[in-house]
C-alpha cells in the first residue's frame, strides 16, 4: 500500500515539474524568432557580404522576449556572448556564455545591446560577429553607454531601425544598464531552455 502511494507521489511530482517546464518554455519562447543572417549557416561573412551580420541585425525591429537562432555545424564553430570591450577586441578568453551545439538559441531578456560572436579561431576578426539593440516595451532605445560606444569605435553606434523613435529620450535617470547584468539575464534564459528541452526530450 505504502510503494503505491509513494509510486503515485512520485508521479505527481513529475507530472509537475514537467508542467512548469512546459510552462517555462512556453514564457522564454513566447517572442519571435530570428535565423541569424538569414544565411544557411552562421559562418565567416562572403566577401561579396562582408557586412551581412551587421546590416541584417538593423533591419530587424527586435522586442523584448524575441529570440535569434544561430545554426551551424557544431564541429566547427560556435557562437559567444560577449562584453563590450570583448566584442571590439575579438576577445574570447571570458565569454559571459558560450553555445556550441550547433543550434544555439539566445533569448533577447532585456532592453539595450547584446553583442555575439563566433568561438571559431579568427573569424571574429574576419567579420563573424554582431551586435542587436533590444529596445524598450514602448518600442524606445536606450542611449548607448560608452563601453558600447567604444565596441564599435570606429564604426558610429547602430541608428535605432525605421519606424522607432529615438532613444536618448526615453533612456532612463542614469542612462544605460551595464552590459554585465543585460548579458548574464540573457545567458540565464539560454541555460533554462536548454534545461528544459533536455528534460521535455527524455
Amino acid at each position: 500500500m505504502r510503494m503505491r502511494a509513494r509510486a503515485a507521489s512520485a508521479s505527481a511530482s513529475a507530472a509537475v515539474v514537467v508542467l512548469l517546464l512546459l510552462l517555462l518554455l512556453v514564457g522564454v519562447c513566447a517572442g519571435a524568432v530570428y535565423k541569424v543572417g538569414d544565411l544557411d549557416a552562421w559562418g565567416v561573412p562572403p566577401p561579396s557580404k562582408p557586412d551581412v551580420y551587421k546590416r541584417w541585425a538593423k533591419s530587424i525591429h527586435f522586442a523584448l522576449g524575441d529570440s535569434i537562432w544561430f545554426l551551424y555545424p557544431p564541429s566547427q564553430d560556435s557562437v559567444l556572448q560577449l562584453a563590450p570591450a570583448a566584442f571590439a577586441s575579438c576577445d574570447l578568453s571570458r565569454p559571459v556564455a558560450r553555445l556550441a551545439d550547433g543550434n544555439s538559441l539566445f533569448n533577447l531578456t532585456a532592453p539595450g545591446r547584446a553583442y555575439y560572436a563566433s568561438g571559431a579561431p579568427g573569424h571574429c576578426r574576419r567579420g563573424q560577429k554582431l551586435w542587436v539593440d533590444v529596445p524598450l516595451p514602448n518600442g524606445t532605445y536606450l542611449q548607448p553607454s560608452a563601453t558600447d560606444l567604444a565596441a564599435l569605435a570606429p564604426t558610429p553606434a547602430a541608428d535605432p531601425p525605421a519606424g522607432f523613435a529615438s532613444a536618448a529620450a526615453a533612456a532612463p535617470q542614469g542612462g544605460n544598464a551595464s552590459p554585465a547584468p543585460r548579458a548574464a539575464a540573457a545567458a540565464g534564459s539560454v541555460v533554462a531552455l536548454s534545461f528544459a528541452l533536455q528534460i521535455l526530450l527524455l
